[in-house]
């Protein structure tokens, strides 16, 4: 699990540095295993303007561009086929390390040609794992602006979640162990329920109420998908996560922000009306297991113990739930109509369900150690609100399917005992204080 300073300020106000965070954490009992700092391997870079382009005199792939950077002009080989005049972008200098070559750049001939420093693209900064060509920068940049302030770049902190504490994987719940170890007040961030329009014209049956005891969805019609904006690309890419587009971006966020799983389903691309939580069965007519192309690009055939999530009167697979949706159902820049699901599955079947498949997810991993069962409306809220910010478009009523499971029983706890197993001597009133923190 990985999170950033500044994105821990939204749900903790507090003014301590990431290596105090740090060390808080590791005294709360969270196995801190490092603080990566991206700004330091990043800081000998800075944004230029290629002046002007022109064909390398012995080799056609390549370049040989007059570049404008923080420290003059400078000349410089390029190979990437979209580098041309007034294109914005990063400039390395000699001496240099490049992190996602492995090399510090030294001054030397390319094809005859010196080149005094290099034009990077986003995977030879470790911005992205593949780029095709240079990075193609906002125009408006000014030459000599820092990458780091560029990208947004920050602190961010590693660590590892022991199987007991689930709420640790979301942003959300470290706060609050934050909060009760004196570190700075939590943030309530309650969200408040957004009003549907109409009625949802999508219905949920529950086939197995024991793979899956509740689901709650809800269409927004006419919503405008595309790339998400900056911050909320910036926030995915600091914990190593790739922005895809809005909608799957939202859910991506809140997965992380709340240990909440979320799965969009584009409207249009459903059949029928109806969506059925069921086990993985035979495909009819065939006598084989059915199979169902998910995310990832690979088929797998799910077992009767696997929740399946279908449509077409529950015929067709459209995702394994609680761990990843089909490739059939996806939302991209096309969508129009789209169908949040935020439901609760059981965490022995999801955990037994990516081991039989070997799969593995972030919404797997979380559901397969415990997500908070009374989450599903608030979640389905958040993602509608920002949904609505960020696309537009028109909500329905949320449709409830199925009743979440009983939540936890109190545990008596004595403060008398305190003493004895830590040899901390606190009043009771501040055992009464972190308990309920």
């Amino acid at each position: 699990m990985k999170f950033t300073l500044s994105w821990l300020k939204r749900h903790l106000r507090t003014d301590r540095t990431i290596s105090e965070i740090a060390e808080a954490m590791t005294m709360a009992g969270l196995e801190v295993e490092a603080v990566i700092d991206p700004t330091r391997s990043l800081a000998p870079f800075s944004v230029a303007r290629i002046v002007s382009a022109a064909r390398h005199p012995d080799a056609d792939r390549l370049q040989v561009c007059q570049v404008e950077t923080v420290d003059g002009m400078k000349e410089i080989v390029c190979g990437a086929p979209n580098a041309r005049a007034g294109l914005v972008t990063i400039y390395a200098p000699i001496g240099a390390y490049v992190p996602g070559l492995g090399v510090t750049l030294v001054e030397k001939p390319v094809r005859g040609v010196v080149s005094n420093g290099m034009l990077c693209s986003a995977s030879e900064l470790e911005l992205d794992s593949e780029s095709d060509g240079i990075l193609d920068l906002d125009a408006g940049l000014g030459v000599g602006t820092p990458a780091t302030t560029v990208f947004g770049l920050e602190p961010v902190i590693d660590f590892e979640v022991t199987p007991n504490r689930p709420d640790w994987l979301g942003v959300m719940g470290i706060a609050r162990d934050l909060d009760a170890a004196g570190r700075g007040p939590r943030i309530d961030h309650t969200p408040t329920p957004v009003a549907g329009a109409f009625p949802c014209p999508i219905t949920v049956r529950l086939e197995t109420p024991d793979l899956c005891p509740v689901f709650v969805g809800r269409l927004i019609r006419g919503v405008r998908n595309g790339p998400s904006p900056a911050w909320l690309q910036d926030r995915l890419r600091s914990i190593g996560l790739r922005p895809i587009n809005a909608l799957v971006d939202v859910t991506n966020l809140i997965c992380f922000d709340r240990a909440r799983p979320l799965h969009v389903y584009d409207r249009a691309k459903l059949v029928g009306d109806e969506i059925v939580v069921r086990g993985g069965q035979v495909a009819a007519g065939t006598g084989e297991p059915e199979r169902l192309i998910a995310l990832d690009g690979k088929t797998y055939a799910p077992g009767p113990r696997m929740c399946v999530i279908a449509d077409a009167m529950g015929e067709r697979p459209i995702g394994l739930g609680g761990v990843m949706g089909g490739e059939s159902t996806g939302c991209d820049e096309s969508t129009t109509d789209v169908f949040i699901e935020s439901a609760w599955f059981d965490p022995i079947v999801t955990a037994q369900t990516g081991r039989q498949l070997t799969i593995s997810s972030d919404s797997q991993y979380r559901f397969a150690r415990g997500v908070d069962t009374h989450s599903a409306v608030d979640g389905l809220e958040v993602a509608t609100a920002l949904i609505l910010e960020l696309c537009g478009g028109e909500p329905s009523e949320i449709t409830v399917s199925g009743q979440p499971p009983a939540p936890p029983g109190p545990i008596s706890f004595d403060p008398g005992i305190v003493k004895r197993l830590t040899g901390l001597a606190l009043p009771t009133v501040r055992i009464h204080t972190i308990l309920h923190a």
